[in-house]
């Protein structure tokens, strides 16, 4: 099972607000060849670290590919590009984000020297990573921790809402 993270929280002058942006990456995930088998509702979530920026819209997709993790976190990175992300100080406002969050059962431990760490760090800790994974994969367990996804969504308190008149558009995209 692979599943990536989306979020953004700044509009784009070409695709528009967050919501759009999301979606056209899922667009450009499927043009590059990779199946976006589900994709959660799109949530709304405060910046973490807690700021002033504007708030998240975040979403968790299962693809399927044949690319390799690293290969797969550089089309993200290309993707990201494409949209207008522009990478600079760490948890600054975005126009998007595109993680990796989980490739099959692979662990790849912070000092590895490929750049890649599988699963993502802290997939566990974030309520809008949490939730929207729980949306499309409740059966998946952490690697690392054991624990299903529906285990960490309750040891966590969770205060998202999802943006349901989005659920329309994002099946149009998914296979």
């Amino acid at each position: 099972m692979i599943l990536l993270g989306l979020g953004g929280n700044l509009s784009s002058p070409e695709f528009g607000a967050p919501v759009e942006v999301l979606t056209q990456a899922l667009v450009e995930l499927r043009q590059a060849g990779v199946r976006v088998s589900e994709c959660s509702p799109m949530y709304r979530s405060a910046p973490v670290p807690a700021s002033d920026q504007p708030w998240f819209i975040n979403a968790v997709a299962r693809v399927e590919t044949a690319l390799a993790p690293a290969a797969l976190l550089a089309l993200l990175h290309r993707i990201e590009a494409r949209l207008g992300r522009h990478r600079g100080v760490r948890w600054a406002a975005r126009i998007i984000d595109l993680d990796l969050l989980v490739y099959d059962d692979l662990i790849i431990p912070r000092d590895s020297d490929r750049g890649l760490v599988l699963p993502h760090p802290r997939l566990s800790e974030r309520a809008f990573v949490v939730l929207p994974l729980a949306d499309v994969a409740p059966e998946w367990r952490h690697p690392v921790s054991g624990k299903s996804a529906t285990d960490l969504q309750a040891d966590m308190q969770i205060d998202l809402a999802p943006e349901k008149q989005l659920e329309q558009q994002i099946e149009q995209i998914v296979d």
